[in-house]
């Protein structure tokens, strides 16, 4: 049993049991809403569907040529010379019979008229030269198979079949799936509304003049690309200065207006740091020790009486960066009603020495790729200082060090998390 946030006192967590716990903040999954279907890029299918028609509705022809009955046993057929009894067109539906040992020519899509079974392309057709053409002749008729280049009615979804589970995040192919199945509006998860702020005298907005000991505010727009990727809707509350009552006033409002609460920086113990009591009077807290690098310290817990989740981030970009995928990725899994799953995982070689050590998790930036014989490697983007951000934008990948690992030597098998795509 996975214990909750609150339960964990001043132990130190290892990532997986920070990730399993954090996820019990959110008591209950967003709202759902139905939306036209060329809207619904991106977003989580709140209920399954299921198919209403086969797809392919009808079974129809996989090349352009002539339909004709074949039998079952043997392979080819004797008939060379075959009658037409007409044609069937894309778009088209023939309902009358083909007598047996008669044709009709077919375009790509069409649907199979009664009496018909297999398809012979064109390219294995040959007409009489000088007539006007009542028949057809099959060239090398004992290579034909029966069923041959035909696509079967419910060959890709049959009617009442699951075609998407609910949970599905829609993404081109899955848009296409729902089309061709005359799906006009989906019924998906209401987006998450995340507020988000920074905090600390010494933060800037970019545009304004920056102060001798000031650094401008790169976190929120991190935030905001991570959070509008991951399909949440931003509320930007912009930068808190080290004020108790200004932060306290902003936690309340954010409570108010959003599904879930990040601010970054302004959660450890410094003399300055307000977050954490604002926190303490306004809900309930917990300050977490967890074992991994980049990444401490961490804040969670609930914020007044609508027990909105809060999270609090680490104040480097890089640290934001990497606690924001392990931790607040499965939050917005869980606001759409998904289970905590951990982050996609590959494997590669180690083109570099890693330096890590035990009983720690380390995520260091690196760049995988395939050698010649198709196998994957990585290497460090090099310096790790976590306030790095020209590494992350090098990166794609985290190599991830476990708690039992010391490091890892060139030549060896690390795990690698890609940083491309909703893995």
């Amino acid at each position: 049993m996975t214990l909750s946030c609150f339960d964990l006192g001043e132990k130190m967590l290892s990532v997986d049991e920070a990730r399993q716990a954090l996820a019990t903040l959110v008591e209950r999954s967003l709202g759902s809403e139905s939306i036209p279907l060329n809207q619904a890029h991106g977003r989580r299918l709140a209920a399954a569907v299921q198919a209403p028609i086969n797809v392919p509705q009808n079974t129809n022809a996989a090349m352009d040529g002539v339909a004709l009955a074949l039998a079952r046993e043997g392979v080819g057929a004797k008939q060379t010379n075959w009658p037409l009894a007409g044609e069937v067109l894309a778009g088209q539906y023939r309902s009358e019979l083909v007598p047996a040992g008669h044709c009709v020519r077919i375009t790509t899509g069409a649907p199979l008229p009664p009496g018909t079974d297999t398809v012979v392309m064109s390219e294995q057709l040959r007409e009489p030269i000088g007539e006007q053409p009542e028949h057809v002749i099959i060239e090398s008729p004992e290579l034909l198979k029966h069923g041959q280049h035909v696509r079967q009615a419910g060959e890709d979804i049959a009617l009442g079949e699951t075609a998407l589970p609910a949970g599905a995040r829609l993404d081109a192919a899955s848009l296409g799936l729902l089309a061709s199945l005359g799906c006009a509006d989906v019924m998906v998860y209401q987006r998450p509304k995340v507020a988000i702020f920074s905090t600390g005298n010494e933060v800037t907005n970019p545009g304004e003049p920056l102060a001798k000991a000031g650094i401008y505010d790169a976190n929120r727009f991190t935030l905001t690309g991570l959070l509008t990727e991951y399909g949440a809707d931003v509320v930007d509350l912009g930068i808190l200065p080290d004020d108790l009552t200004a932060t306290k006033t902003a936690l309340e409002q954010a409570a108010k207006q959003s599904d879930l609460v990040i601010t970054s920086g302004g959660v450890s113990v410094g003399q300055a740091d307000f977050t954490r009591d604002a926190l303490e009077q306004l809900g309930r807290l917990a300050f977490w020790r967890v074992a991994l690098r980049p990444g401490r310290p961490m804040a969670c817990g609930w914020l007044g009486d609508t027990h909105t989740p809060f999270v609090g981030l680490p104040g480097n970009p890089v640290a934001v960066m990497v606690t924001f995928l392990q931790f607040v990725r499965p939050l917005l899994d869980r606001l759409h009603g998904q289970p905590v799953t951990s982050p996609h995982r590959l494997y590669a070689i180690t083109d570099t020495a890693l330096k890590s050590r035990f009983k720690r998790t380390d995520f260091i930036r690196g760049v995988y790729h395939t050698d010649a014989k198709g196998q994957l490697h990585v290497h460090s983007t090099g310096a790790q200082g976590s306030g790095i951000l020209t590494s992350m934008v090098t990166a794609n990948c985290l190599i991830e060090l476990a708690d039992d690992q010391d490091g890892a030597q060139p030549g060896e098998a690390v795990s690698i998390q890609p940083l491309t795509g909703w893995l």
